[in-house]
């Protein structure tokens, strides 16, 4: 068996659950360090027991820990898919973790060699449900997503996502919002980096807190993306 803070798991990652999220350890940041270094099908082998206790099952205790107020996560898996990609590395250099609002739309938090980052917002839409999502922006309820989004920035959030580089069509670069409308996905995120809190329990209440600030805005997407839960 292998142990990680309260994390007991053994080789084959099986998770005990009572145990509690007390934050990720060093020995997790280093993890996604080396692997940036060596991408490789032998090195995931030679640290899967790594891996399981020091990232894994921390983000099993923290799903447990946020799934009665937010609901149930989804845990990504660490391989990538590379069926249709000329990057050919199989493993993926960060674990990230996902609650739903909505069709691609929610709650995130994810970890890497970087340190720690939580984030809102959502990371797909059909061209249906985009074209839906900048009519409302173009119309009077894009006022309230202005001030969401404008007040997550001034407490420290920042705005991201893929954009189209000049304007959508159908609409001007004169247009008084046009920044939203550029956003084919939008996310806002905070980075926690190496803060000393994230090895500790003090994680948890900063990923809840981030998460119910931005409760506002991933409940505005849900609506206005035009699916539910």
């Amino acid at each position: 068996m292998l142990s990680a803070g309260s994390f007991v798991v053994d080789t084959e990652g099986f998770y005990d659950p009572w145990v509690t999220f007390d934050g990720f350890s060093v020995a997790a940041l280093d993890f996604y360090d080396d692997l940036a270094q060596d991408n490789s099908k032998a090195f995931w082998e030679a640290h899967r027991d790594v891996y399981n206790a020091a990232v894994r099952a921390p983000f099993e205790a923290l799903a447990e820990a946020v799934e009665d107020e937010f609901g149930d996560a989804k845990i990504f898996r660490p391989n990538r898919d590379v069926r249709f990609s000329k990057d050919k590395a199989p493993y993926k250099t960060h674990q990230g973790m996902y609650v739903a609002a909505a069709e691609a739309t929610g709650w995130y938090v994810q970890l890497s060699a970087a340190g720690v980052m939580v984030g809102v917002g959502f990371y797909d839409a059909s061209p249906t449900r985009l074209a839906l999502l900048r009519k409302v922006i173009d119309g009077p309820d894009g006022v309230s997503l202005e001030r969401l989004v404008g007040d997550l920035q001034r407490y420290g959030w920042t705005l991201g996502g893929d954009t189209v580089k000049t304007a959508p069509r159908g609409y001007s670069v004169d247009n008084p919002r046009i920044a939203l409308l550029r956003h084919k996905t939008m996310s806002l995120s905070k980075e926690y980096g190496f803060e000393p809190f994230v090895h500790t329990p003090d994680l948890l209440g900063r990923i809840v807190s981030d998460w119910r600030d931005g409760r506002s805005l991933v409940e505005w997407l849900a609506v206005h993306l035009g699916t539910g839960r």
